[in-house]
């Protein structure tokens, strides 16, 4: 029986050994503890009276959990998208060219005459 459950968790974890998905769990992890922080935050400076909408209901968990589920989805996917979007700016950046071509150049414009 303990076999069973050590290959049960060495399969469980196999998943973080894929650098991707251990990068987009690190990056879920840190936008939900961001939502639990805003949500808590919320909750204490009580804009709005909040708070006190939400505790005064018959089942106040239910109004919590939303809010708190709303926030862990956005800051989650806004934090794992901004993750997979830096993954390629290392090696622009490495280039030694002074920069990428994307960027602007700053160019001299000829001096127009004045009207009379």
């Amino acid at each position: 029986m303990p076999n069973t459950r050590r290959r049960a968790r060495r399969r469980s974890f196999r998943l973080l050994h894929i650098p991707l998905l251990r990068l987009l769990a690190i990056n879920l992890a840190i936008g939900a503890c961001a939502a639990t922080l805003l949500v808590g935050g919320l909750l204490w400076l009580n804009p709005g009276h909040l708070r006190e909408l939400i505790l005064a209901d018959r089942a106040p968990g239910i109004g919590l959990a939303l809010l708190l589920a709303s926030f862990v989805i956005t800051f989650g996917s806004a934090a794992m998208g901004s993750a997979i979007m830096a993954q390629g700016r290392k090696q622009e950046d490495d280039r030694g060219d002074g920069g990428s071509p994307s960027r602007l150049a700053a160019q001299k414009l000829p001096r127009r005459a004045r009207p009379m």
